[in-house]
């Protein structure tokens, strides 16, 4: 009767542990190459993601795919091959991100990108519906751009962007909504993120006199346009997106950024919304954690958007463990299922709520317009 007992005991002790596997989480972000500074915070804030989360321990593999393609799909299908993860974060840019739709379709593994451009989730299709993303679309942030410059009596715009998906996606969103409110797109420039001069398209821009000039780049490489601009004595109104939005542009930029617009997640300027914001307190949760690790003034909002995916992966995951196991394709399946059907969920850059068409989920309470004054973001009201 002992042995059977025993027998009994050690068969659901065996039991209990076979029902328990820990969540793997494949991430490749750009920590290298041109899109560092945007790579870098995001890598930095994985280290601040749950190391548990509904019970099970979470396990975190971070590649870096140093902003290139090829390297990106490397890291993926090893990611999924090899290391059996139950999803993926990343990656840092739009091309990037693009490129690892086709391997995570393919492994049928769920996907949060922190990269802005829209193509990565429009529309749904049967390689889309695996994969999420965190960032603002360019359309949200192109009609705020277009809502100030009519507000503030823009009537002729210069549009240079990168030569790359990032740019062709804002150049087609911006280009419609700036004709759609009667203002005038007088050139369209694009340049390379590793570019060193841009002189030929300032010259070309600056000849059409625009009484604006966007600038649709992403972290440091955008810093080059608008100084070339400067050197050369335009004096218009300067935009930017926000694929700009961290202190390593400011840096680079230096006394050429002064008076520059942008429309940015409400988490760059967290400390100056106003408490009836409902992003506020979610947004210095993260900027409390990211800046007691790596120190004051420290957080960007691209590491708020890694953030991000790991707040939707935490909202998300209790869910699909009711269901299935981690590290089977079960598990994988129910995870992508739970993800698109979140609601009000609260991050550091807007509230999402997910659905089959719509795989961003954030409304308008995820932007805010924003100036450069005195090397420093300022909140416009």
């Amino acid at each position: 009767m002992r042995t059977k007992t025993l027998f009994a005991a050690l068969l659901s002790a065996g039991a209990v542990s076979l029902a328990h596997a820990d969540i793997t989480v494949g991430v490749t972000v750009s920590a290298t190459g041109p899109a560092a500074s945007l790579g870098i915070p995001e890598k930095n804030t994985v280290a601040l993601m749950p190391a548990t989360i509904g019970g099970e321990k979470v396990n975190y593999i971070v590649l870096d795919d140093g902003s290139d393609t090829t390297t990106a799909v490397k890291n993926v299908r090893k990611l999924t091959s090899e290391d059996k993860v139950d999803i993926i974060l990343g990656s840092s840019t739009t091309p990037v991100s693009l490129a690892m739709i086709d391997p995570v379709a393919e492994a049928q593994t769920p996907m949060i990108s922190m990269a802005a451009g829209a193509a990565i989730v429009e529309p749904v299709d049967a390689k889309k519906h695996w994969v999420f993303k965190t960032p603002q679309n360019d359309l949200q942030m192109a009609t705020a751009i277009v809502e100030h410059m009519n507000n503030h009596g823009i009537k002729s715009v210069a549009f240079i962007g990168f030569a790359d998906a990032y740019g062709e996606g804002w150049w087609q969103q911006f280009s419609k909504v700036a004709e759609a409110r009667k203002i005038k797109v007088v050139a369209n420039e694009r340049y390379a993120r590793t570019d060193t001069s841009v002189t030929g398209q300032v010259l070309k821009m600056m000849s059409a006199n625009p009484d604006a000039v966007l600038v649709a780049g992403a972290g440091t490489p955008s810093a080059l346009p608008q100084k070339a601009l400067k050197e050369k004595g335009y004096k218009g109104v300067m935009y930017q997106t926000h694929g700009v939005a961290n202190n390593d542009f400011l840096r680079v930029c230096g006394k050429d950024c002064e008076g520059t617009y942008l429309p940015a997640g409400p988490v760059l300027v967290a400390a100056q919304l106003p408490d009836s914001n409902p992003v506020k307190k979610s947004a210095l949760e993260y900027i409390n954690k990211y800046e007691k690790a790596h120190g004051p003034g420290s957080v960007s909002t691209f590491g708020a958007h890694g953030w991000d995916s790991g707040v939707l992966l935490a909202h998300a995951a209790p869910v699909a463990l009711k269901k299935a196991k981690p590290g089977t394709k079960e598990f994988r399946a129910a995870l992508r299922d739970a993800l698109e059907g979140l609601k009000e969920v609260y991050g550091a850059h807007g509230v999402f709520s997910m659905s089959p068409t719509d795989h961003l989920g954030l409304d308008q309470r995820a932007r805010v317009m924003v100036k450069i004054e005195n090397g420093k973001w300022v909140l416009q009201k």
